[in-house]
């Protein structure tokens, strides 16, 4: 028997239908809606996995946010492969602006429209559906296949770490994490910093600004100086070849923090957000170091200066060999499918499978969809590459499972 028998039993209108059942079951947390949550979807994945014979455990994370996780054993000892993928969606925005009902998974010019089609239900369905053709495949193989369903990818990522938390990577050697990468092989994913700076001053009459202190020029001067420091980090790493360039990126800025803003009165606070996104090459804590000294050498020149720094999260870069054993699983089944080469490409932002490097499992990012179209008006997943996907998980699966 060969493993490439596999690719012949993913069904296409299989594929299909399941995204679309997913994509039609709105889950954009919204906190006060009593559907705001992912818990009608995981249901319906978690009863979908149970009629297929997987053994199934939903454990909710917070209220109305759950996991679903299911292992299909091969009943033989082996190694334990991961499949992940995530159930909450963006918000749709203005539905107006959509050509298609962003909750109605309609089909066009070989293409399924919707929220989450792209990121990451159709990854999802492919997935399911990979799981079901090698079950009617009858392909035999060690170990165990274990996907992981969490919530909450989209936001502070509390599903995979509730899920790293209750022990359930333990013991796992490699996994797929899916989402939009046009099927290349992303090895790489960029890290991020997400932090808090605040500059604080003195209420004043604007008609009389030396009465009080102005925080706002004293940000300004903090946005100069970490965009210098943005400057150097690009002049000393240059373009990573899969990840582009690092940033650090002044994101909402708000003054006054609390209370009424008015044009005539100088606020006594300035907050600005950070969104800062490193590569291969940069070491976290030295960046906050860096980021510290900048604000200790603005309190040196300026006796009126005081700032704040506050990390609200913060995720490594990651990197997986070419020569890991799931990189090596995916790259082969990508050349027996397509005849091709495969791709590989880092991802430009992190995933879930940053957790699951820091717990020491071996990851690769890959899936159908152009990775642009995530959270735009009119996201769609074109149906021949979702199927292909879904072959490359089947094929790669098995080729990971075959000792």
């Amino acid at each position: 028997m060969s493993i490439d028998r596999v690719i012949s039993f993913v069904d296409e209108r299989e594929v299909v239908e399941f995204t679309q059942k997913l994509v039609q079951i709105p889950s954009v947390y919204r906190p006060g809606e009593a559907d705001g949550n992912e818990q009608r979807v995981a249901r319906f994945v978690e009863d979908e996995l149970r009629q297929m014979g997987l053994t199934v455990f939903y454990e909710e994370v917070v209220p109305g946010r759950p996991n679903v996780i299911a292992f299909y054993d091969s009943g033989r000892p082996g190694k334990t492969l991961l499949f992940e993928g995530h159930t909450d969606v963006v918000t749709e925005g203005d539905a107006q602006k959509w050509s298609y009902d962003p909750f109605g998974a309609a089909i066009s010019g070989g293409r399924i429209y919707g929220r989450g089609s792209c990121d990451t239900k159709g990854n999802l369905a492919a997935a399911v559906c990979a799981v079901k053709a090698i079950q009617r495949s009858g392909e035999p193989f060690y170990g165990k296949l274990l996907l992981c369903i969490p919530c909450d990818e989209e936001g502070e990522m509390l599903g995979i770490r509730h899920f790293i938390q209750r022990g359930w990577a333990n013991g796992v050697d490699g996994a797929i994490i899916c989402e939009p990468e046009e099927n290349q092989i992303c090895i790489t994913q960029k890290g991020a910093i997400r932090a808090c700076l605040r500059t604080f001053g003195k209420m004043a009459h604007g008609a009389m600004p030396l009465t009080g202190i102005n925080p706002n020029t004293r940000m300004a001067r903090a946005i100069v100086a970490l965009d210098e420091l943005e400057r150097r980090e690009k002049e000393r790493l240059g373009e990573h070849p899969m990840l582009g360039w690092p940033s650090i990126t002044p994101t909402i800025l708000q003054a006054p923090v609390k209370g009424e803003a008015q044009i005539n009165v100088v606020p006594d606070q300035c907050m600005t957000t950070l969104d800062i996104r490193t590569v291969p090459g940069q070491d976290h804590d030295v960046l906050k170091g860096q980021i510290e000294e900048i604000l200790a050498v603005l309190s040196r020149e300026d006796e009126n200066f005081k700032a704040e720094l506050e990390i609200i999260v913060e995720r490594p870069w990651t990197q997986t060999s070419k020569e890991d054993t799931v990189v090596r699983a995916v790259a082969d089944s990508y050349r027996a499918i397509t005849g091709k080469e495969p791709v590989y490409n880092g991802v430009p932002g992190s995933t879930d499978g940053t957790y699951l490097h820091l717990a020491g499992v071996p990851i690769i990012t890959t899936g159908a969809g152009d990775r642009h179209i995530p959270h735009h008006a009119d996201e769609y997943v074109d149906i021949d590459q979702l199927v292909e996907t879904t072959q490359l998980y089947a094929r790669s699966a098995l080729a990971f499972l075959s000792e």
